[in-house]
């Protein structure tokens, strides 16, 4: 998600059942109101603090981490106590008497969590039996790649892909290259909202040149 160094302005990012374990590029995001991270790799909640200086951050889903741990009061109380101007958590209205009930049970963030270990591209947390814990099926993975790639389609005025024919051209490939894949179709489409319409009008160009190229390609090896 280092692409979000770039888009200071953008308001809401969705990047749920994507392999994320590290918060640490959202922190410049100053105008993002709307964070959903359902099903990551999130392991530790001291990620929080590079949520903190968000001032217009409103609604967050974070559930289905490892950081969310067995006790969802101290998690949901702790979340509250870093992030006080939330109106949502995990789909959930934020109530007055929360907020001041966490400033009691909540456990304040004061320090970013420890640094991770990166290898051949993928980002690992460093408690990886917690990480292992969120692993998605094989099904979970498609239905979220195929979703993610007809938005793609729809921005660019092209018709959906039907999952029979997306299964024909989704390899099996290992987890990290496939986290790799929905990480690019994220920052796609988050990129696609910074562009005005002479923008998407050369992306459009470029994807239908690349479209004709890949057919040609496909009906060569058939």
């Amino acid at each position: 998600i280092s692409i979000c160094r770039d888009l200071p302005n953008i308001e809401v990012i969705t990047f749920s059942m994507n392999g994320i374990s590290d918060l640490e590029p959202l922190n410049q995001c100053q105008n993002l109101s709307e964070l959903y991270l359902r099903k990551n790799n999130i392991a530790s909640l001291n990620e929080l603090f590079y949520l903190k200086n968000l001032p217009r951050l409103r609604v967050l889903w974070l559930s289905e981490n490892p950081c969310c741990g067995s006790d969802p009061h101290r998690y949901r109380m702790t979340v509250l106590r870093n992030l006080p101007g939330l109106q949502k958590l995990d789909n959930q209205a934020v109530t007055e008497e929360e907020l001041s009930q966490a400033l009691v049970d909540g456990e304040e963030i004061m320090a970013p969590p420890a640094r991770r270990n990166i290898e051949n591209g993928c980002l690992e947390s460093t408690e990886s039996s917690a990480a292992e814990s969120t692993t998605e099926t094989e099904s979970e993975l498609l239905n979220f790649s195929l979703e993610e790639t007809n938005k793609i389609r729809e921005e660019l005025g092209m018709k959906p892909v039907p999952r029979d024919k997306f299964s024909s051209f989704s390899p099996r490939d290992t987890d990290c290259n496939r986290k790799k894949r929905n990480n690019v179709l994220n920052a796609i489409l988050l990129l696609m909202k910074e562009l005005d319409t002479e923008g998407l009008e050369i992306v459009q160009q470029t994807v239908g040149r690349r479209l004709q190229v890949l057919r040609k390609k496909e009906l060569q090896e058939e």
